[in-house]
C-alpha cells in the first residue's frame, strides 16, 4: 500500500533575488522592536526614522512578531540575509573568512558560514538552497503567551558590516517571512541591518546626516524654489568648473578654522589684482617722457635753461 502514496507536493520555487517587498497578507503579518535608545553601552537599537537595525557582533536582537489572525498548524518564520545594492543582489551574504574559522557557535546547530543565528530556540533549522546557495534559518511560530499581543524571536548577526571578506560595508536587508505548512509565503517583512561596534553612537549619526539631507525620516522637506529663466545672453554660456560651489561638513572647531584660513586665503589670492609688469623689449609711451635720474628733458622748440 506504501507504494501507491501520492508523491509530496512540490516545493514552491525560489527566486535568485528574493522580493523585499513588505507584504501583511490575510494574517496582517508585522514586525515591531523596543525602543533601546541611543547610549553607548546598548547592544542594539533600532531606527524607526530609517527602518534600520544597528547591532553588535554576536548580540541577540529581540524581534517582536505579531499576526492579526493566528496562521496554520505547521507555520515558520524564516529569516534571510541579502544585499541591499542591485548590482550585489544576487550574491550570497556570508560570514567573512576569518568569523567563519570561529565557527557555528557553543550549540552546534549553526553552520559556521550562516551570518544569521537564532538564539534560544533548539527547534532553529539552518537550511543552504540548492539553487540559489543563500543561507536561512527556520523556527517553528510561536503563538503569544497569555496576556502577551505578540511572540518574540532572538537573532543575532554572526558578522561585522565591515568585515573584508564577507559584507565589505555593503549594506544589508534582513527578511523575515512567515510560510505555511508546504512553503507558500503568508507574510513578509523587511528592514536593514548594521552590525558595527557602537550601534548607539552609529544610529545617531545616521540620523543626523538623514536629516541633514532632507529624506525621509529626517522632517519635512524643503520646497524648491521656481526655476528662473535666464536671459538670452546667458543661456548659452557654460560654467567653469571653477566656478562651482561646494559644502563641506567639518567636525571639530580647530579644523573648521584652520580650512576656512585656507579657503580665505586662496580667495584673496585669486581675488586680487597681480600689478602688471613690463613687456621686455617695449616701452609704453608714457615710460619715455619720464626722465632718469631727475634731468629735465628737452621740449622741442624750447632752449636749455641758462642757469
Amino acid at each position: 500500500a506504501r507504494w501507491n502514496r501520492p508523491p509530496p507536493p512540490p516545493a514552491p520555487p525560489c527566486p535568485v533575488v528574493p522580493s523585499t517587498e513588505d507584504y501583511g497578507g490575510d494574517h496582517d503579518f508585522r514586525l515591531s522592536f523596543r525602543e533601546a535608545g541611543t547610549a553607548k553601552s546598548v547592544t542594539w537599537t533600532f531606527s524607526l526614522a530609517l527602518h534600520k537595525l544597528f547591532c553588535r557582533l554576536a548580540k541577540p536582537c529581540p524581534v517582536q512578531v505579531w499576526v492579526g489572525a493566528p496562521p496554520p498548524p505547521g507555520a515558520l518564520l524564516r529569516a534571510v540575509a541579502v544585499y541591499k545594492r542591485s548590482e550585489h543582489a544576487a550574491e550570497v551574504v556570508r560570514r567573512c573568512p576569518h568569523h567563519e574559522r570561529c565557527g557555528g557557535g557553543a550549540d552546534g546547530l549553526a553552520p559556521p558560514q550562516h551570518l544569521i543565528r537564532v538564539e534560544g530556540n533548539p527547534q532553529a533549522r539552518y537550511h543552504d538552497n540548492e539553487t540559489t546557495k543563500r543561507h536561512s534559518v527556520t523556527v517553528p511560530y510561536e503563538p503569544p503567551e497569555v496576556g502577551s499581543p505578540c511572540s518574540t524571536v532572538l537573532y543575532s548577526f554572526m558578522c561585522n558590516s565591515s568585515c573584508m571578506g564577507g559584507m565589505n560595508r555593503r549594506p544589508i536587508l534582513t527578511i523575515l517571512t512567515l510560510e505555511g505548512p508546504k512553503g507558500q509565503v503568508l507574510g513578509r517583512r523587511c528592514f536593514e541591518v548594521r552590525v558595527c561596534a557602537c550601534p548607539g553612537r552609529d544610529r545617531r549619526i545616521e540620523e543626523e546626516n538623514q536629516s541633514r539631507r532632507g529624506g525621509a525620516g529626517g522632517g519635512a522637506k524643503r520646497a524648491l524654489p521656481p526655476p528662473v529663466e535666464a536671459p538670452e545672453s546667458s543661456k548659452k554660456r557654460v560654467l567653469s568648473p571653477d566656478n562651482e560651489e561646494f559644502s563641506l561638513v567639518v567636525r571639530g572647531r580647530h579644523r573648521y578654522e584652520m580650512l576656512k584660513k585656507i579657503n580665505d586665503a586662496l580667495e584673496a589670492y585669486e581675488g586680487g589684482a597681480a600689478p602688471e609688469r613690463p613687456v621686455k623689449g617695449r616701452r609704453s609711451r608714457g615710460a619715455e617722457l619720464v626722465p632718469r635720474r631727475g634731468k629735465k628733458l628737452l621740449v622741442k622748440g624750447e632752449g636749455p635753461d641758462s642757469d
